[in-house]
């Protein structure tokens, strides 16, 4: 039987031959494939999933729009990538803004993520909401009406958002063979379970498909802590 050794070199250069920069999670899912097929097992449900489920931790962050990214850094300015993230095209860039909150209270660099978009945002955890003095609600990318505002201060000016920092929802990005596999549509809830020393299960996971994503799990930095989310947890996404 091939070494473990062989099976990985063979897979990185499938994915390689596929004209994609490998994700660890990528390599390792088709590794555990390929060695139960070699062992003349049968492949667990998990494994023998169209793509690898990644659970990544989402740390504070901002979205702003070109106007926005303007007023704080000047005319016609363009982010710069500093480090592509799991989902194509997206990054944290390498600029940063100071967030100011109610009584003055603030948090400087806080990570802009490109490219622009069409709203600005502000993602918090709960804790740095409690720390700022804000009351946010939990709300899905994007849905801002009726949500706190706060300024924003750049190195050429400053923006004044009236309304757009949230706490983010838990989510799942699926592309549609996941949502299939997965039997999920747009919308729905899920359960994500982390194991480990202190194992939590998450029962509002919501489902977001598009043919644009990857398959990738997002919560807050207080969620990845209570649960001590690392490399090597165990996780499971679960229908309700």
């Amino acid at each position: 039987m091939e070494s473990f050794g062989v099976l990985w070199s063979r897979s990185y250069r499938s994915m390689v031959q596929a004209k994609n920069t490998p994700h660890r999670a990528q390599v390792e899912h088709l590794v555990r494939r390929l060695v139960y097929e070699k062992l003349g097992r049968p492949v667990p449900r998990v494994a023998a999933a169209p793509n690898p489920l990644v659970v990544n931790v989402s740390a504070r962050h901002c979205h702003l729009t070109q106007e926005a990214g303007e007023a704080l850094f000047g005319p016609g300015y363009q982010l710069k990538p500093m480090k592509w993230l799991y989902q194509d095209g997206q990054f944290a860039a390498e600029e940063s803004v100071t967030l100011i909150g109610p009584r003055s209270r603030v948090i400087s660099n806080l990570r802009i993520l490109g490219p622009c978009r069409d709203i600005n945002q502000v993602e918090l955890a709960f804790t740095d909401a409690i720390a700022l003095g804000f009351r946010i609600p939990v709300r899905l990318s994007g849905d801002i009406a009726g949500t706190p505002g706060c300024m924003l201060m750049g190195p050429r000016g400053f923006f004044e958002m009236p309304e757009g920092v949230i706490r983010a929802a838990p989510h799942v990005h699926m592309h549609p063979d996941d949502a299939a596999f997965y039997g999920v549509n747009n919308g729905d809830i899920m359960r994500l379970r982390v194991g480990g020393p202190v194992g939590v299960t998450f029962d509002r996971i919501l489902v977001r498909v598009s043919p644009d994503f990857k398959l990738e799990v997002h919560i807050d930095t207080d969620e990845g802590n209570a649960c001590g989310l690392g490399p090597d947890s165990p996780v499971e996404l679960l229908k309700k």
